[in-house]
């Protein structure tokens, strides 16, 4: 009995040592089984301990880090709305009344003409503008304004203010209107050279006369012309939703500055399709400062009428039809370039050094310098090269009608 005791504590104590064997070996392979019951406990010395230098490797692999664009744009409307207005217009319309039946030629003939008649009535309209001078001074466009007998300005904090027209600029869709108020909010100007495509705006206006709105888009493109609107055109395009009422008004940039003027859109509909376009905030500056000025804007003038050098164009000219330039096709008589020189059929390359491409280009130049300024221009006469100079003069007074498509 006492063997068999002894036979079974050593058996017990046999297994219970390869147990514990086997349990440490199980540890040693894998310690992570000990986490949960015995916790690491790290005494830390109260400072923040620097990361470690990233590997160069590693930056090259990662590249630059992206630039993380704000959660709202609340703040940069705070800053820019109130300087956006709305301008509502009313103007008297004289109507020529014909009597039932003598729009009918076959009526007027045994009738005779009907005897004339005209009647009155009011055509209101809405836009959008935003303050540039604490001293009263609004920019909108002229096609907003155009023919308006009276204007009215609604300004964000309630104030309604009569308008009085400073001066219109139908060549680029300007106007600058001035109000009298005290305490008027000014919106700050973007720099146009700092403005890329794919950069973040907002468009604030008036549409549908809903009162202030604000929509959200991009920059879609720059340098947009050739559009048929106005006389220079240089538009930003952007996809923010421009609507009926929002001409004239804000289109800024994330930080609340002034990038453009909407102006128009293109659509089939009447609606915003994402195609709108906003002249650019540094021509709106230099034609507002010209308008308060000198009460028109004063641009230097060629005096021709000129078009683009086409493949076709260019070699019935006798040239490679890669031929770049403009074709003289009329010269203003005693304008500058008649008193130049310039003939019609000359071919334009140059002017004052820059390059032409095509009208728009010798429209830029041109109207960019100030009148008197002598340039040089450089091109192609019966196939042979020439140059001579040419004294600008200043460039008439173009009014031109509203044309559709404005918003």
């Amino acid at each position: 009995m006492g063997l068999q005791g002894t036979e079974w504590i050593r058996f017990l104590v046999g297994y219970t040592g390869l147990g514990v064997v086997l349990a440490l070996v199980i540890v040693w392979v894998n310690p992570d089984l000990l986490g949960p019951l015995t916790p690491r406990v790290e005494i830390t010395e109260d400072r923040t301990p620097e990361p470690a230098p990233a590997r160069q490797d590693d930056a090259a692999e990662t590249g630059p880090a992206p630039r993380q664009g704000p959660v709202s744009y609340a703040d940069a409307v705070e800053r820019a709305a109130p300087a956006v207005v709305n301008i509502f217009t009313v103007k008297q319309v004289t109507e020529q009344l014909v009597p039932p039946g003598f729009d009918d030629p076959l009526f007027r003939r045994f009738f005779g003409e009907p005897p004339p008649r005209e009647r009155q009535r009011t055509e209101t309209s809405l836009g959008s503008g935003v303050i540039v001078a604490e001293d009263g001074y609004v920019v909108t466009n002229h096609h907003v304004i155009d023919d308006a007998d009276q204007i009215q300005v609604l300004l964000a904090d309630g104030r309604q203010k009569a308008a009085t027209v400073v001066g219109r600029d139908p060549e680029t869709d300007l106007a600058v209107l001035r109000i009298e108020a005290d305490r008027l909010p000014v919106i700050t100007f973007a720099r146009d050279e700092r403005v890329r495509v794919g950069d973040v705006v907002l468009a604030i206006g008036n549409p549908f006369g809903v009162g202030q709105t604000v929509t959200q888009g991009i920059i879609s493109a720059t340098g947009r012309d050739q559009l048929g609107l106005s006389t220079f055109e240089n538009f930003l395009q952007t996809d923010a939703a421009i609507n009926p009422g929002n001409s004239g008004g804000a289109l800024i940039d994330a930080e609340g500055r002034l990038v453009g003027i909407n102006t128009a859109i293109f659509s089939g509909s009447g609606g915003s399709q994402g195609i709108g376009f906003a002249i650019p905030s540094g021509i709106a500056q230099a034609v507002m400062s010209d308008l308060i000025q000198y009460g028109r804007v004063v641009r230097g003038w060629l005096g021709v009428q000129a078009q683009r050098l086409t493949p076709a164009l260019a070699e019935s000219f006798g040239h490679p039809p890669e031929t770049e330039g403009v074709a003289i096709t009329h010269i203003l008589p005693r304008g500058p370039a008649d008193q130049a020189g310039l003939k019609a059929g000359d071919i334009i390359v140059q002017l004052g050094g820059e390059r032409i491409r095509d009208v728009q280009d010798l429209l830029q130049v041109a109207s960019e310098a100030a009148p008197g300024t002598e340039m040089e221009i450089a091109g192609y006469r019966d196939q042979e090269p020439f140059s001579t100079s040419v004294t600008l003069g200043e460039r008439p007074d173009m009014q031109q009608p509203s044309r559709p498509g404005r918003r």
